[in-house]
């Protein structure tokens, strides 16, 4: 598929910061691993989230979303709804999950009101992923599955580095550096997890699972559970 003239702005948009979908709210664990002293300097927050990338985006949700992209291309919905319930399965809490399917459904609306028709379309019994939506927008868009890929786990990243500069905290420019080693590996990442056969998809990270599972009870909190 030719990329549209606008494909690479029109990727910009959907990882912008300014995306209204309430991901800036969520971190994914990191506040528990801050508040027990697993991640506590620039270079513990580079290697959290660097691993959480390489160990578990990368042969989890990229693969599953290179497919989604395929499968809406294709306009084969039934493969769209198995990869979407297999994405959702593998998240490894209910806060996990919950964040997936409330920033998805904040993308299915937002893009809605965009004007994708196959986003209206979206069976009403079912809760989409933010990877589904995402990959229905890239596909829509006409951006390629590669640079897909790269954008999601970018706006993940830096995601996660906001949140990190608030709770840990680190500085800004702390910020950008573990942000310069996070782009260093993202082509990689992203080759890694296109390659895996559809057996092969599956990742299982403890530190992440018990850190999200714990901070839906922590004491005291910034970030949603």
């Amino acid at each position: 598929m030719k990329p549209a003239p606008s494909s690479s702005l029109r990727l910009w948009q959907l990882i912008s910061p300014a995306l209204p979908v309430g991901a800036f709210a969520y971190s994914q664990g990191l506040e528990y691993a801050v508040e027990h002293g697993w991640v506590n300097n620039e270079e513990t927050t580079a290697q959290w989230i660097t691993g959480l990338m390489n160990h578990s985006l990368s042969a989890l949700d990229v693969p599953i979303l290179a497919r989604l992209y395929k499968a809406w291309q294709a306009r084969d919905m039934e493969r769209v709804i198995y990869w979407n319930h297999t994405l959702q399965a593998s998240r490894e809490s209910n806060e996990l999950l919950t964040e997936d399917r409330q920033i998805g459904c904040a993308l299915k609306k937002l893009l809605i009101d965009l004007k994708i028709r196959l986003a209206s379309q979206w069976p009403e019994t079912e809760q989409p992923s933010f990877a589904t939506m995402f990959a229905l927008a890239a596909s829509h868009w006409m951006i390629t599955v590669n640079e897909t890929c790269q954008g999601f786990l970018w706006a993940w990243s830096e995601n996660q580095v906001a949140a990190a500069i608030k709770l840990v905290p680190l500085g800004q420019t702390a910020g950008q550096r573990i942000l310069s080693r996070i782009i260093d590996e993202i082509p990689d990442a992203v080759a890694r997890g296109l390659q895996l056969t559809d057996d092969a998809i599956g990742a299982t990270v403890q530190g992440l699972g018990i850190a999200s599972a714990l901070h839906e009870t922590q004491y005291t909190r910034l970030f949603r559970s």
